[in-house]
């Protein structure tokens, strides 16, 4: 566990000054994001949330996938949400290299052959960004009345572009 004390002694110190917060585990703000893994976003502050006002759902470069779908369909219909947004980032690794490319920096460099897995790397941006915001809008399990739209975050200057497409 020592790769782990960091985490552990964050722990320690959170714990030290923990206060129940009586929040629900419902959207009080009935936002779902979906966003990158990328440690240079913190979604909270990008969006001026605070803890319980959102569902954050994060993947390498912010797609919507089979896993993403079902999330959002507990989340519209259990947990208040009935605002979505789509947000992937300016300088993404997904969108910097082809999918070829992401599985040869793995063998290259790992060893490992991870050709059996599709990590959906990013072509033309907005264009992908539009195409998963339809795909939501599309999905026969999300209620009709849930809005659905898509923002580009700008990790150099901290700007969210918004697209209603």
């Amino acid at each position: 566990m020592e790769k782990f004390d960091d985490v552990i002694a964050g722990n320690r110190a959170f714990v030290a000054s923990y206060h129940e917060t009586g929040l629900t585990g419902r959207a009080a703000k009935g936002l779902a994001l979906i966003t990158c893994m990328d440690s240079r976003i913190d979604p909270l502050a990008v969006l001026g949330m605070q803890a319980g006002d959102m569902k954050i759902l994060r993947n390498a470069g912010a797609r919507v996938t089979d896993d993403v779908l079902r999330t959002l369909v507990l989340a519209t219909h259990l947990l208040n949400v009935d605002r979505i947004i789509v947000m992937p980032h300016t300088d993404c690794r997904m969108a910097k290299n082809t999918e070829a490319e992401v599985h040869e920096s793995i063998l290259d460099v790992h060893g490992v052959d991870t050709r059996s897995l599709e990590f959906r790397t990013i072509d033309d941006p907005i264009a992908t960004l539009r195409a998963d915001v339809q795909k939501i809008r599309s999905f026969p399990f999300i209620p009709e009345d849930v809005v659905v739209v898509g923002g580009m975050y700008d990790v150099a200057t901290g700007e969210l572009e918004m697209y209603d497409f």
